[in-house]
């Protein structure tokens, strides 16, 4: 793989140009309210299918980049974050904008989300060749092994309940398994319709999870205002001081996001929450935290965007996604036949390359844009939702019909988008529920492999180290929060007793 020419074709005129409209479309997308990057991501899908495989690699890493930083505008100008993973930002940067400093709370999330970011892509570039020759020499079970831990881990890791987690990961891979056995040939849980015998599509499933869901639960507050804060650039430009003072919480942070967005299925929110609370744990001043602090600030958005190169690291070695967004670009590379692990830098070294320069170069786009124009971006979070949510339902139905042609796509689509406001109701996480959908036709049909290469034999499984290890992780992982909530509830008793 040539970085240098990767970079090269992604800075040529049409590489650009969507380079340039996915991180637009992101930030846009992230700052609005209720609407996230996960759902553009989702909306997206579908218009990289007629693209060459390095560009909608291109567009969908934008987006992914974009959408996350957007967060920050909304989190620091109203207290109400535009992505998940902003919620944190809030703590500090709407004291700060409410108290006179817009710009400069602005300007701290954006410089720290651009660092963040870029040593998130330093460790992508550094890690991920390495990741990949140790993956290399993985067996089927080794590889089903690794699937299960980072089924466990997605589900345990998640924010909210265990058993919810896990139930959400079932769920998705049962919905995977309708369709043609690919080892014995034969239809399975199709329940005699012929629409159910090539499975439910993974796009329509998708967007109606992430994109559907949101615009049902957005239609019942369509009519919600908001306090309005004016945004001012004053303040907005950083010293050298100030990256001089944040520069050891900076390089803590990114390490933490990193470190998290590797971790299968967690996501940039829990990598701000880390970052936050060691910040403030580590402190002299703990007691101004949540007062308009700058190092909460940067702190958060440090971390957020450390996450996103995080996440892309397993993706693209092993194929397990980092991250509920990183699970949508792994869905991308599948739809173009594009296998992501370890055979995919001497497979598709274009699309590896297109995926990491487009990361880098869309931090930087992202800063540019959100320095230039966060007043301009700012000033869409009062458009009525009332007009945009038609739109974005009319663009999940040409989605859903884009792949195949089929309504039952568009049927699928809707009844997905039910369920996934379901479950986000009743706080069933959506992220193991997607990445189970994905991951589960790769365990099984790793570990079909494995059972071949051994006449039926399962006892490898349990004889191999690594594979061993896996599953140790995984136990080990699964038990872990069951104890400490079954702790927790033991020691009230005890004290009331």
């Amino acid at each position: 793989m040539d970085l240098a020419q990767a970079f090269l074709h992604v800075l040529s005129p049409s590489p650009l140009m969507l380079l340039l409209l996915g991180t637009f479309m992101g930030i846009v997308v992230g700052a609005l309210p209720g609407l996230t990057g996960g759902a553009l991501l989702a909306l997206s899908l579908p218009f990289t299918y007629r693209m060459a495989s390095a560009d909608g690699v291109i567009l969908m890493t934008s987006i992914y980049v974009g959408g996350i930083s957007g967060g920050l505008i909304t989190a620091t100008l109203m207290r109400i974050p535009g992505e998940p993973s902003a919620v944190v930002t809030t703590l500090d940067g709407f004291p700060m904008a409410r108290g006179g400093r817009p710009g400069r709370a602005l300007g701290l999330g954006i410089s720290a989300s651009l660092i963040g970011g870029a040593l998130s892509w330093l460790a992508l570039v550094l890690l991920s060749p390495w990741m990949a020759r140790l993956a290399l020499v993985f067996g089927p079970f080794e590889n089903f092994a690794l699937v299960f831990m980072a089924l466990v881990l997605i589900a345990t890791l998640s924010q909210g309940s265990v058993t919810k987690g896990l139930l959400a990961g079932l769920f998705g891979m049962l919905v995977s398994f309708p369709g043609v056995d690919e080892t014995s040939g034969q239809l399975r849980l199709t329940f005699g319709f012929d629409e159910m015998a090539g499975g439910f599509s993974q796009l329509s499933v998708i967007l109606g999870a992430f994109a559907v869901s949101q615009v049902l639960g957005d239609a019942m507050h369509a009519r919600q205002r908001f306090d309005r804060l004016d945004p001012s650039l004053r303040g907005i430009f950083l010293s050298p001081g100030d990256y001089i003072k944040q520069g050891w919480n900076i390089l803590r942070s990114s390490i933490i996001g990193i470190w998290i967005g590797m971790l299968p299925g967690v996501g940039a929110s829990v990598s701000s929450i880390v970052a936050y609370s060691t910040a403030k744990n580590l402190s002299k001043t703990p007691e101004k935290f949540g007062t308009g602090f700058d190092d909460g600030i940067v702190a958060a958005e440090t971390a957020n965007n450390a996450n996103t190169g995080g996440a892309l690291i397993p993706m693209i070695t092993l194929g397990i996604p980092g991250s509920p967004a990183a699970s949508i670009l792994l869905a991308a590379l599948l739809m173009h036949n594009i296998q992501p692990g370890p055979t995919l830098f001497t497979n598709s070294p274009d699309v590896v390359g297109a995926l990491m320069a487009s990361h880098l170069l869309s931090h930087i786009a992202m800063y540019g844009m959100m320095i230039l124009g966060c007043i301009w971006i700012a000033r869409l979070m009062y458009v009525p939702r009332a007009y945009i949510l038609p739109a974005i339902m009319v663009l999940c139905v040409i989605g859903a019909l884009a792949e195949n042609g089929r309504l039952f796509d568009v049927w699928t689509m809707l009844a997905f988008g039910i369920v996934g406001f379901l479950l986000e109701l009743a706080s069933v996480p959506l992220g193991p529920f997607v990445i189970g959908l994905i991951l589960a036709p790769l365990a099984e049909g790793q570990l079909r492999a494995g059972l071949m290469a051994t006449d039926g034999s399962i006892w490898p499984l349990f004889q191999r180290p690594v594979a061993v290890s896996f599953f140790a992780v995984a136990i080990a992982m699964f038990i872990w929060p069951l104890w400490r909530d079954l702790r927790r509830q033991r020691t009230p008793a005890t004290q009331n007793g």
